[in-house]
């Protein structure tokens, strides 16, 4: 090259060498680092006056990014950088070639300004800004997916698409349906797609704590919305309004997982949040959930008993439903007849006779429950005790012979007592119908195959709740790592239970106008682990850290 940075004769043999590779020259020569990216782009800005640029300078816009078709910019190694008016301002790091340019300005029809960029730098911007337009979120398991076909399904098979032409274009259905089955993938409890005003962002909830995984373009998000609405069978005219749905994905013929869906108007657009559904996660079986032997037992003990109320506590995404589905699976056998009401129902399970009930039309938890009792129930689930008509009539059925489970908001076990007398429900019918109370939270579980040990001091072992006996055996404390395997050292929650039994002497406090605290107390005096305790028991056992524990429990 007339500049000399690199012989004639290495020229020739590079230029042979790249043909043969069917690589360009500019590349070639970086790549086997015959020659500098940097004095190559200066030599070639000088030599055919082309504008120079570097571009750790800039900000690269994605939009500008998918103006060109990826397959253009995959093939001639280039990447658009702003678009003025009908200008394209392409980065390129050899300007000679024309059949770049051509291509580009036939694709876009707009006119096409080449700027010459660092052969180096311009392969790894291409790199960042192919991942981030392209929304494959990695490789799924399964590579066998028609991700613009699927069997999906919503809430209504009835209801007729006639919107479905405008939404359904391929790019927005394959963002879609790649963003869920990646979801599903990872193990994801719920997704959301939050619209603002100069973005649009997609995160999932992965073992309990929300991260980002997409940044698609702001102009998607009404399309996105759209599509999400028609595949749960929602109105996809009526934007005022929140609206709940239902979709069902069937990934093959043995395993199908179900979404609910919400919308929610915001400032900027509606934010959706699905659900995801897993019926398997109601057959995990009880030794799965983390209960220890004690807890178990008496859950199982319960379960067994022909009548009497079992109440599941504990704040949304605590694991509640899931308590309560394995001990429905439990008890669903041919001579039970289980009946449930819920809001909605999340997981269907064959030979439970579901409700989901619906108060525009009069079908409440109470009124569900009205009619459960007129036909021969054995066992009754109540999926949340809202108020007080409810706690009566579940009251009755479990005094008269059925058995009853529900759910409570509360932050534990005896509280949970004095919220039903809170609600109005009288003290004695509580002492008379309540039989066990479970109060849970959803930790983390350490990654077998990557969690250390960590050394922490006796003294902060012993603020931290753990009992001098236990200190004096030795414990060891673990802590997360982070490995291929794993989410930064996590893979997968573990329940944290405290499993309260409504015993003689607590209805009696209960009767006598006793408060959370005095229950408190006599639930340890009879052996009842709170949940703070629970909690350091599975960090003894290494399954979670001391870390997680004190973010999911109270000291």
């Amino acid at each position: 090259m007339q500049d000399g940075i690199v012989s004639e004769e290495k020229l020739l043999e590079a230029t042979d060498a790249a043909k043969k590779a069917k690589v360009p020259l500019v590349a070639y020569l970086v790549n086997e680092e015959l020659a500098n990216a940097r004095s190559i782009a200066v030599a070639a800005s000088h030599e055919f006056g082309v504008p120079l640029l570097d571009l750790d300078a800039i900000e690269i816009d994605l939009d500008v990014v998918r103006s060109v078709d990826q397959k253009l910019v995959n093939k001639h190694r280039v990447i658009p950088l702003v678009k003025r008016g009908q200008r394209l301002f392409l980065g390129i790091s050899d300007p000679t070639n024309l059949q770049a340019i051509d291509d580009i300005k036939f694709q876009t029809s707009l006119r096409i300004d080449p700027v010459v960029v660092e052969q180096d730098k311009l392969e790894e911007r291409i790199v960042k800004a192919i991942e981030a337009v392209d929304t494959t979120m990695g490789d799924l398991a399964d590579d066998d997916f028609d991700l613009e076909n699927l069997d999906i399904s919503g809430e209504d098979d009835q209801v007729e698409d006639v919107h479905r032409d405008d939404i359904e274009d391929a790019p927005v259905v394959r963002f879609v349906n790649k963003i869920l089955l990646d979801a599903i993938k990872r193990g994801a409890s719920d997704v959301h797609f939050e619209p603002y005003e100069k973005f649009f962002r997609v995160r999932t909830r992965l073992d309990g704590v929300l991260s980002e995984v997409a940044q698609p373009p702001v102009v998607l998000a009404n399309k996105v919305c759209a599509r999400l609405k028609v595949m749960s069978r929602m109105d996809i005219a009526e934007r005022r309004v929140p609206q709940d749905g239902r979709i069902k994905m069937r990934l093959s013929k043995n395993r199908a997982i179900d979404f609910r869906v919400n919308t929610c108007p915001t400032l900027f657009g509606e934010k959706i949040v699905l659900r995801i559904l897993d019926p398997s996660s109601a057959k995990l079986g009880i030794e799965m959930l983390g209960y220890d032997n004690r807890q178990r037992a008496m859950y199982e003990k319960h379960l067994a008993k022909p009548y009497g109320m079992i109440l599941v506590t504990g704040p949304t995404g605590s694991g509640k439903t899931v308590s309560l589905y394995t001990g429905l699976n439990i008890l669903n056998t041919v001579d039970r007849n289980i009946s449930t009401a819920e809001d909605p129902a999340e997981i269907n399970l064959p030979g439970i006779n579901q409700v989901n009930v619906n108060p525009k039309v009069g079908l409440t938890f109470a009124s569900s429950l009205r009619a459960f009792l007129r036909q021969d129930p054995d066992v009754i689930m109540v999926g949340e005790i809202r108020d007080l008509e409810t706690a009566e009539i579940a009251i009755k059925a479990a005094q008269t012979g059925h058995l009853v489970l529900s759910t409570l908001h509360t932050n534990d076990a005896p509280r949970t007592l004095t919220r039903l007398v809170d609600m109005g429900v009288k003290p004695y019918a509580i002492a008379t119908s309540v039989s066990l109370i479970i109060a849970q939270r959803l930790a983390r579980r350490l990654c077998d195959s990557c969690k250390e040990t960590r050394e922490i001091p006796r003294e902060a072992l012993e603020k931290e709740g753990f009992e001098a006996e236990d200190l004096d055996k030795g414990i060891t404390v673990f802590g997360p790592k982070g490995c291929k395997s794993c989410n930064e050292g996590y893979k997968g929650r573990v329940g944290i239970f405290q499993v309260m039994e409504v015993s003689e002497t607590m209805g009696k406090i209960i009767m006598e106008g006793g408060n959370a605290m005095t229950i408190a107390e006599q639930a340890t005096k009879e052996g009842v682990y709170d949940l703070r305790r629970a909690g350091l028991n599975k960090v003894k056992e290494g399954v979670t850290s001391l870390e997680e524990i004190n973010r999911v429990t109270i000291e």
